[in-house]
């Protein structure tokens, strides 16, 4: 086989995994990164002694990254240390009024069981058939390349076909009756960017990664995995540009040549992008096109989101390191999101405290707070309503932690879905990826492989598995293995 130089576009997960795979045959390797400084999505923002994660957060499927750093003889222990949270999480319903997620299966099987009688049994029941279905989608799914319907095809698949004809929502419903309940178990599925009414059944291995293997934070957050991503790929040769925007994928007879990036030219064997696949696409000449402007209108999408990064002269009570507020109604808010698309007038939101575990996140006594509003893509975005919804979430946070927070800000920091759109190239700025829906799920999804350039590859959230970190750093395994073969 003859080694190629493969330029990547773009520096997320899923291109650091592929970069790394694909060096490790050999392969001359260089990431062009549009902006200042690597990781995508999972940058990190550092101001005045505080330390935020600007993207993702939460540390699940811990298997998928110890098969990544396994692939390369070594441990995420080489690299960074984990820790499990104990509790994992608080959900709060009302003033005062919160649900703890524990740590431990029995842990949580109790408190259902408290909400709820005889909920513990049936909770068991449906993290077992969870449990199942994580196994399958590990062992025999999400590891296909999403070429062939075939891939969906196997002995425990086909004995499980009808769960991919109910939904997540239908079936926690139709066991457990008290609402905080199925507001926690239909909560996990928001990380796949869909309703819980549009998921089919078998995702509840969501479940499964949530309840029974646990939430973990890495020391340093979610960067630190960046970092010994960005390590491990160094150490195998790989080259890291920034600042380095590609204006064109350059495309003679039907190959990929190499890349327009910032006025000059650049070869390549191999063009590999893990940025936005629609914003990919429009890198090349029409012609070469796979997906029509009416294609990427018509999917559905992951939601896009309203962040804030805060400072806190203080440290917060009342909260654990990722806390959840469903005190408002969690169907209007999805309503607002997937069927009539606005700024939610009570939003739900999520905040996350990393300074509770871990110090390194904010100076001695003070704290560091981030915040996440889901919201519908390609809203209008302005400063007035970020400060508004702002206003709304903080005063919420105050009532329902009975506490005084608002005076304490020493700064804030906003992003929102034109941010998304200008810092990513993300589609209708968009903060996930592409919905795992029924009719977006593995073969379904925009393919790896262009069908209409030679040489030219996708990586990412809009592809296979899906939207998540671990799904990246499958989804950048996939295509590097695409490539091999097609050396």
């Amino acid at each position: 086989m003859s080694l190629k130089n493969t330029i990547i576009i773009g520096a997320g997960f899923s291109s650091l995994s592929a970069a790394c795979y694909l060096a490790k045959e050999g392969n001359r390797v260089t990431v062009l990164e549009k902006n200042e400084n690597i990781g995508g999505r999972a940058s990190q923002y550092v101001r005045d002694g505080f330390t935020f994660d600007m993207g993702p957060s939460w540390y699940w499927m811990p298997g998928v990254f110890e098969k990544f750093f396994a692939d390369f003889g070594k441990k995420p222990s080489d690299y960074y240390h984990l820790e499990k949270l104990s509790p994992a999480y608080s959900v709060y319903f009302g003033e005062n009024d919160f649900f703890t997620v524990e740590d431990t299966l029995d842990k949580i099987y109790s408190a259902f069981e408290k909400e709820e009688t005889g909920s513990s049994k049936k909770l068991e029941k449906f993290v077992n058939r969870a449990r199942k279905n994580y196994e399958i989608a590990i062992d025999d799914l999400v590891y296909n390349p999403g070429v062939s319907p075939m891939e969906l095809v196997s002995t425990k698949t086909v004995a499980n076909l009808h769960q991919f004809f109910s939904t997540i929502s239908r079936d926690v419903r139709s066991a457990f009756k008290n609402p905080r309940l199925i507001a926690i178990l239909e909560f996990p599925v928001l990380f796949l960017g869909a309703k819980p009414s549009k998921t089919p059944s078998f995702y509840s291995f969501m479940n499964y990664a949530d309840f029974g293997l646990g939430t973990w934070h890495p020391k340093g957050g979610m960067y630190s995995v960046v970092n010994a991503m960005i390590d491990l790929a160094s150490s195998l040769g790989v080259e890291f540009k920034t600042n380095a925007a590609v204006d064109e994928i350059v495309v003679e007879n039907g190959k990929a040549k190499g890349v327009q990036v910032n006025g000059g030219f650049t070869k390549a064997d191999i063009v590999l992008s893990g940025a936005d696949y629609h914003h990919t696409e429009t890198l090349l000449p029409k012609a070469y096109r796979q997906y029509s402007e009416s294609y990427w209108d018509k999917k559905v999408f992951a939601p896009s989101s309203l962040l804030f990064y805060v400072g806190f002269d203080k440290k917060i009570k009342n909260v654990q390191h990722h806390t959840l507020f469903f005190d408002v109604d969690f169907e209007a808010h999805s309503e607002a999101i997937y069927d009539d698309p606005k700024w939610p007038k009570d939003p739900l939101f999520y905040a996350n405290f990393p300074s509770i575990t871990d110090a390194t996140f904010a100076p001695e006594g003070k704290e560091a707070g981030f915040f996440l509003v889901p919201l519908a893509p390609n809203l209008k975005d302005s400063e007035v309503l970020r400060e508004d919804y702002f206003k709304k979430i903080i005063d919420r946070f105050e009532t329902l932690t009975n506490q005084k927070v608002s005076d304490a800000v020493l700064f804030k920091e906003s992003f929102c879905v034109n941010d998304f759109k200008d810092r990513y190239n993300s589609y209708k700025g968009n903060a996930y990826g592409m919905a795992n829906t029924l009719l977006q799920t593995a073969f379904l999804r925009p393919k790896l492989k262009s069908k209409k350039v030679e040489g030219l590859y996708f990586t990412g959230q809009l592809t296979v598995p899906g939207p998540g970190v671990p799904p990246s750093l499958i989804s950048g395994k996939l295509v590097s293995d695409l490539i091999d073969q097609n050396k």
